[in-house]
């Protein structure tokens, strides 16, 4: 989603009077898209193939509006709900930063953990085999069995 797009919807839900713990869904939103702004072009500016001035100054000019409305929010939020819902806007902002990092952390564990099963019943299903394959063979070579 645009910032631009984003901070439009909250704007009007905050002029028509709702609260904001009431949008939380919106304001994550916008807050994901201006993080997305950014990151974007952190990762243009850093990539060695953005040799195009085009898309460094689009993605230059998409952050900038990113930071505009992120000030614009708080200059609406601070003249309509006064500086302390701003501050809890700021923390609720923060929390779901934590949350989301350490959900990320988690299902890295969870995957890394995947990897690590699969890995010693991969081992264990090779040793097994070669136990198998070996007491055949040497079975094999002193005539017990045939085929």
């Amino acid at each position: 989603m645009d910032p631009l797009t984003a901070f439009a919807a909250i704007k009007s839900a905050i002029s028509a009077g709702k609260q904001l713990h009431s949008m939380t869904k919106d304001i994550a939103g916008f807050f994901d898209a201006v993080d997305g702004a950014k990151s974007n072009h952190a990762k243009k500016k850093s990539s060695m193939f953005a040799s195009s001035n085009e898309e460094a100054m689009d993605t230059f000019m998409k952050r900038q509006q990113a930071i505009d409305c992120e000030a614009e929010l708080r200059e609406l939020i601070t003249q309509t709900r006064g500086f302390s819902q701003y501050q809890e806007l700021l923390n609720l902002r923060k929390e779901i930063r934590l949350e989301r990092k350490e959900q990320a952390r988690l299902d890295l564990i969870k995957t890394e953990e995947k990897k690590e099963m699969l890995m010693s019943i991969a081992g264990i299903l090779i040793i097994i085999g070669a136990l198998l394959g070996g007491s055949i063979a040497y079975l094999l070579y002193l005539d017990l069995i045939s085929f």
